[in-house]
């Protein structure tokens, strides 16, 4: 097997197990009161404006890097729901981690992007053949990963996959390290520097919709919690798209970005949450079993059977 292929193979497959619980920032607690609910996030994410509005004052919040991490604290008890891009659940699910997908966002394909410098003359992600991408494993750009290369016509045996951690990713591209970047807002929007190009989007490839997990123990000794929660949630983030300076000026200080990066970030990834459908979780299966078929997962996932919509009139 190529040594590429092999580390591909190995990188993803344990990627839900290798992010750690160090991913998180704000100490998780894996024997709160209760009563009181413990919601992960991820900085940017439509979470972070309900904390800075203090939608659940009484929660327990803990800030993670990326969604892997993330699940990494649902496996551990540590949260009861928290929310990540496409790919997450679906390393998780591979990784026997246990949880119930309860909510979803409308599509953000132009919240995760391919940033190459221009001075390189890349023109399209076929030029990248050779070359070394980063990434962060089992996280949402996996997927636009594996797009990218099929609308190419490449294999990941004709580029060099770097794993690293958003962390990481910025000084790597920055220093030339690494030819490309795949990543996400406010990442994304952070790197978008004068000399800077984005290559690509996901734009016709992937849908990149954030979705909400929980706990199965969450679900059925806080679901009030959850469903009261959810309700104000959903509100918020109608204000958030409804006025846009507004949530700058709010998430701003919350996320530690300039309010000209955030309100550009915000423009094109803060989508309306959605309730989940059997539809949905048909979309999510078709990554999943494209995931198995290139042999990222090391089995097969019905994600779809993850889907529990008995939170979905709190998002309508």
């Amino acid at each position: 097997m190529p040594t590429s292929r092999r580390r591909l193979l190995i990188g993803a497959a344990g990627a839900a197990f290798l992010a750690g619980c160090g991913g998180t920032e704000s100490g998780a607690s894996a024997d709160s009161a209760p009563g009181k609910l413990r919601i992960g996030y991820q900085r940017f994410g439509g979470l972070s404006l309900a904390k800075a509005r203090g939608d659940a004052p009484d929660a327990e919040w803990s800030l993670f890097e990326s969604g892997p991490a993330l699940t990494e604290a649902l496996k551990a008890g540590a949260i009861d729901i928290g929310q990540t891009g496409e790919a997450p659940p679906i390393f998780a699910a591979a990784g026997k981690i246990n949880f119930k997908i309860i909510g979803t966002s409308e599509p953000v394909p132009q919240g995760e992007a391919v940033l190459v410098k221009s001075a390189k003359g890349y023109r399209t992600f076929a030029d990248l053949k050779g070359k070394t991408v980063a990434l962060n494993k089992g996280s949402n750009v996996n997927w636009l990963l594996v797009k990218l290369l099929e609308q190419a016509n490449l294999t990941i045996d004709d580029i060099n996959v770097k794993y690293l951690k958003p962390a990481e990713g910025r000084p790597a591209f920055d220093s030339d390290q690494v030819d490309a970047w795949i990543i996400w807002d406010p990442y994304f929007a952070l790197a978008e520097q004068p000399g800077v190009q984005i290559l690509a989007d996901a734009t016709g490839l992937a849908n990149n919709r954030e979705y909400l997990l929980a706990a199965p123990e969450a679900v059925t000794g806080k679901a009030d919690l959850i469903r009261s929660f959810l309700a104000k949630y959903r509100a918020t983030t109608d204000w958030g798209i409804a006025n846009p300076a507004e949530r700058a000026k709010i998430l701003s200080p919350e996320l530690k970005i300039d309010e000209a990066t955030t309100t550009r970030a915000l423009a094109r990834s803060a989508k309306p949450l959605t309730p989940i459908t059997p539809e949905i979780g048909t979309e999510l299966q078709t990554i999943a079993d494209g995931f198995t078929k290139l042999g990222l997962i090391p089995v097969e996932v019905k994600i779809a059977e993850r889907i529990d919509e008995q939170f979905n009139e709190a998002l309508l």
